[in-house]
């Protein structure tokens, strides 16, 4: 067997800043357990597998693909980044001639488009409701010790708890949180959470790229402990802070050590567009 794969860098124009995600380009269907065996194999928070509809479709022509996400431990409904760096192999790398791609995916069908400075995801947008601290307060403990917190929201669409921290903090104290992980599995092990979002509102002034909010992801309940820039926590962080911002444009900062930029803008049909740019930076064949 062998497959055509990718590494690209997404939410980011520069290598080996972003989110980097493997993308396979599949002919012809997969035996199933071998996407989890890739995905083990190439070890990075998402792989990616891009497979053609119709045995007449075509990489380069063809505008519609199923498309499927892996992390190293299992299967996940939804992955913006590794969706972005689907796209930017398809356009970038194959050359298609489509300015917009469809993709199938266990979330429906998600659209991307070429834009002049990135790509642009087409992407669900889930509310967030309030959360009784009481039920979460262990979780909270143990992740973040005593951090002040200013509010608990949960999405069960996603099934991720977005945690605010308070608006005394910074942007610096946010990147240098010591978050435990490690442990989040046993406190939590209900099934109810599989992700974890601490963000911050942005400080505006006269930085030259003031944002709107910061966030970290952490999701060790499908092996990723911390995700560097995660397109679907944006689909839920989105809809929280243009409640509380008052806003539908974004400029929203990942915090992780790669870090990662997102341009958000909520869509009147109750979608999200989210832009980021993406690098390839390694193409290879897969052997087996």
């Amino acid at each position: 067997m062998k497959l055509p794969i990718f590494i690209a860098d997404a939410f980011t124009a520069k290598a080996f800043r972003g989110n980097p995600a493997a993308v396979c380009l599949l002919d012809n269907k997969l035996d199933e357990d071998m996407h989890q065996k890739i995905a083990r194999e190439m070890n990075l928070s998402e792989t990616a597998f891009i497979r053609k509809l119709n045995p007449s479709d075509s990489f380069s022509q063809s505008s519609c693909f199923g498309l499927r996400w892996f992390t190293p431990a299992s299967e996940v409904p939804l992955c913006g980044h590794a969706t972005l760096a689907s796209a930017a192999v398809l356009f970038h790398k194959i050359k298609n001639v489509n300015s917009t791609l469809t993709f199938v995916t266990l979330s429906g069908e998600l659209k991307a488009r070429k834009a002049e400075d990135g790509i642009i995801l087409d992407l669900p947008l889930y509310p967030a409701h309030p959360q009784d601290l009481h039920e979460v307060k262990d979780l909270i403990k143990t992740a973040i010790g005593d951090t002040l917190v200013q509010d608990i929201r949960y999405s069960p669409d996603t099934r991720k708890l977005l945690v605010r921290l308070s608006d005394t903090y910074d942007r610096s104290f946010l990147e240098n949180l010591k978050v435990n992980t490690q442990d989040l599995l046993q406190v939590e092990n209900t099934g109810k959470v599989r992700g974890l979002i601490l963000t911050l509102k942005g400080k505006p002034g006269g930085q030259t790229h003031a944002f709107d909010f910061y966030s970290r992801y952490f999701a060790p309940w499908v092996g990723i402990a911390e995700d560097p820039v995660t397109g679907s926590a944006h689909t839920v962080l989105s809809s929280y802070w243009s409640q509380e911002l008052g806003k539908k444009d974004m400029r929203a900062f990942q915090c992780s050590c790669r870090g990662g930029e997102l341009e958000i803008s909520l869509r009147p049909d109750g979608r999200v567009d989210i832009r980021g740019g993406a690098a390839v930076v390694v193409e290879g064949t897969l052997t087996a």
